[in-house]
């Protein structure tokens, strides 16, 4: 139960940090850890900018609450399907940061090449298909680019990302929203004289840091 209610306070402290940095809105969002057969994740309709650990529910892997009852974000079966998939993924968070959202509605993609930083924290990012939120067909969906991928792209939707512990998972959004941000503007206003690292430079830091 000690391990439930620091999960659960961990939980609730990176949602009220997603809504604190703008990375998310007050009902958008949700955010889950795995512990053991059971997911710990967010509630739906609860304000995140004033999440608390007692707030947070249980979930089996199929979905059903355990213990208290609680209603689960809609997206619980997105969660929970990231988990079959990937049995070392231990966090997922899933938010709407504004400018990797807006690639999400855009052809473009995220370079994660003009920073390091981006390339070796994120790795590859999947951009996944639309489907409506909150259904069985946009968590198989998602469940199939989270095979290969840390950090995934939600069509005309948000973004996932993957860890294995909160922190990380939290970290991968947060690089991947300024890695959005660094991609809008070297290929907005400085289109022109805009440098990516070069291929060689791109598998020097794969090798070091990615093998």
């Amino acid at each position: 139960m000690d391990k439930i209610k620091s999960l659960s306070e961990e939980i609730a402290y990176f949602m009220c940090r997603l809504y604190k940095y703008g990375l998310t809105t007050t009902s958008g969002g949700n955010i889950s850890a795995r512990y053991g057969d059971k997911v710990l994740i967010t509630p739906s309709a609860t304000d995140k900018a004033r999440m608390t650990a007692d707030q947070i529910g249980v979930l089996d892997m199929d979905c059903n609450i355990i213990g208290k009852t609680f209603k689960p974000t809609i997206e619980s079966r997105m969660h929970v399907e990231i988990y079959k998939r990937r049995p070392d993924v231990q966090a997922v968070v899933h938010a709407h940061p504004v400018y990797a959202s807006a690639f999400a509605a855009s052809k473009r993609p995220i370079s994660i090449k003009y920073l390091a930083e981006a390339l070796v924290v994120l790795g590859e990012i999947a951009y996944a298909p639309y489907a409506c939120q909150g259904t069985e067909q946009l968590a198989q969906i998602v469940g199939d680019a989270a095979e290969n991928a840390d950090c995934i792209v939600m069509q005309n939707h948000g973004i996932i990302a993957l860890g294995n512990n909160l922190l990380q998972a939290f970290d991968r959004l947060e690089v991947l929203e300024n890695a959005a941000k660094t991609t809008f503007i070297c290929q907005g206003v400085l289109a022109s004289d805009s440098i990516e690292l070069s291929d060689k430079q791109t598998q020097e830091l794969k090798d070091k840091f990615l093998s």
